[in-house]
């Protein structure tokens, strides 16, 4: 999101000389995986879908092109290449909070106020009218932001799970009729008269996507970044905002709770607070806890934006110490964006999040995007043309695509998360296929990196003890590559600013 580049805009070459430097690989070294040491089941790799699912969702020339790249792991073609597929598995559906009809108040008619949103980031919501009409009357239009939705189903067909969050309310819900965010800074924007309001919208939505699309929502999160009230003043970002307290945030929990079992989602999760920072989540989860609204929340989500900051470190420890150890709750890194084209950057902070946050899953917020650093697939639009026009995708895609492909084509789904003692390296088992995964980033020199796996009772690797490995960086882009294993060690040449990926067969607790 637009936002997200004024949080990271100190995260450049600082960082590799800063807090995530420490520990990383510089000449020969030694990296033990510890079998002994685990950190939950892999659940996956997300993304969530605005806005760039508006924009190629209904497109016949890309939207299966993009359903394949990112939810599957087929060879495709795009623009005259054959790229490996992203391999997703979760869709991150944003339910929306715009509509541009006129509804009646006592104080006369009113209308939306897009402040300056373009069109694509307008995302259209269900519920047009807070009139007393059921969900099958005129107050609801189930035609509504049919291009997200078109690409929902298509991650849906290809295996993927999904989570319905919203970014805002509806905007006639809010204080100001404004979606992206109150008249004042740190101002909250969910009109109190509305707060089952926009529950129900969730869990109604939800049950209709059940009965009529054939998408089962895991989770349901009814905020995105709730306590960055300093972005969402409707003037200050072009996007959907809404800053709402944590006392309210309980209020809205419970009653999304009731709306849900109401209407039999009593197996649909509830997620929350999908906080902008690691240093945001801590006091919003310690106060749900404080004002019962933990008791509500079945996983915490948080966003990885404060990556940079000095104490992100330790921040991902004490987080996921009070959320999975203290109050054994699940926890996502449910969204996250950095500005490097070459993905080293996200590739460093993904890897200090497996090393101390421990999340079970991982998304990224746009794999296709405006901004040609955050962009694994860069587009651009003219947001002062016909939505029709003006859509100009680039012929070549970033390096930070294959860097992902790394961790997502590789890490699967129910795989065991390991310790390897260090925040540049991961590591996961494949209990069912003894198969190990490892990956490492490396932005020291070229280093040979010994992975020991002594821990094991078993390290055969493949047939003749080969072992592929993927390298991105020095112009590579996921090559692959064979190794040797010597004993229970693997050891590999790592370039500076390289992301490699190993997998090895024959590996048994």
């Amino acid at each position: 999101m637009i936002k997200r580049r004024t949080l990271l805009a100190a995260a450049g070459a600082g960082v590799l000389g800063g807090t995530l430097a420490t520990g990383t690989a510089r000449a020969d070294s030694t990296i033990t995986v510890a079998p002994s040491t685990t950190y939950g089941t892999w659940e996956g790799w997300g993304t969530s879908l605005a806005w760039w699912a508006k924009v190629f969702g209904n497109s016949a020339e890309y939207a299966d092109v993009f359903a394949d790249l990112l939810f599957t792991d087929k060879t495709v073609t795009y623009m005259g290449m054959e790229v490996p597929g992203l391999n997703l598995n979760i869709a991150r559906y944003n339910l929306g909070a715009c509509s541009w009809n006129t509804v009646q108040r006592a104080s006369g008619a009113v209308r939306m106020d897009p402040g300056r949103i373009p069109w694509h980031k307008q995302i259209a919501g269900f519920w047009l009218d807070p009139g007393s009409g059921t969900p099958e009357s005129s107050v609801w239009n189930w035609d509504a932001d049919p291009a997200q939705r078109a690409m929902l189903l298509k991650a849906t067909q290809r295996g993927a799970i999904s989570e319905l969050f919203a970014n805002s309310p509806m905007w006639w819900m809010t204080t100001s009729l404004n979606p992206s965010g109150a008249t004042t800074q740190y101002g909250d924007n969910l009109n109190d008269t509305y707060r089952r309001h926009h529950a129900s919208h969730l869990a109604t939505v939800a049950l209709h996507a059940r009965e009529n699309w054939g998408v089962d929502f895991v989770s349901v999160d009814p905020f995105n970044e709730p306590k960055a009230g300093n972005w969402w003043t409707g003037s200050a970002y072009p996007q959907e905002g809404c800053c709402i307290n944590t006392s309210e945030q309980a209020a809205v929990l419970s009653l999304l709770r009731e709306e849900l079992d109401t209407r039999g989602l009593t197996t649909t999760q509830i997620s929350a607070s999908d906080d902008a920072t690691f240093e945001q989540a801590i006091p919003t989860w310690n106060d749900l806890k404080s004002n019962g609204g933990s008791a509500h929340v079945d996983r915490v989500n948080v966003h990885g934006y404060g990556a940079a900051n000095a104490n992100a470190g330790t921040q991902r420890a004490q987080l996921h110490n009070s959320v999975v150890q203290g109050s054994r709750k699940a926890l996502w890194s449910s969204e996250n964006g950095t500005a490097d084209a070459d993905g080293f950057r996200m590739a460093q902070f993904l890897l200090a999040d497996l090393y101390a946050l421990h999340p079970t899953a991982w998304a990224y917020w746009q794999p296709l995007d405006t901004h040609p650093g955050w962009a694994m697939m860069h587009f651009t639009v003219n947001d002062g043309q016909d939505p029709a026009k003006g859509v100009e995708l680039s012929r070549t895609l970033n390096a930070k695509y294959y860097v992902m492909g790394q961790f997502s084509r590789h890490i699967r789904p129910g795989m065991t998360m390991l310790h390897t003692g260090v925040p540049h390296a991961a590591a996961a088992l494949d209990k069912t296929a003894n198969k190990l995964v490892i990956v490492v980033a490396n932005n020291g020199p070229l280093t040979n990196m010994t992975f020991d796996l002594s821990g094991f009772s078993t390290v055969t690797g493949g047939p003749n003890g080969v072992v592929h490995r993927w390298n991105t960086g020095v112009g590579e882009r996921y090559v692959r590559r064979q190794v040797t294993v010597s004993g229970k060690k693997v050891t590999v040449p790592v370039n500076t600013n390289c992301v490699q990926t190993l997998e090895i067969q024959g590996v048994v607790v």
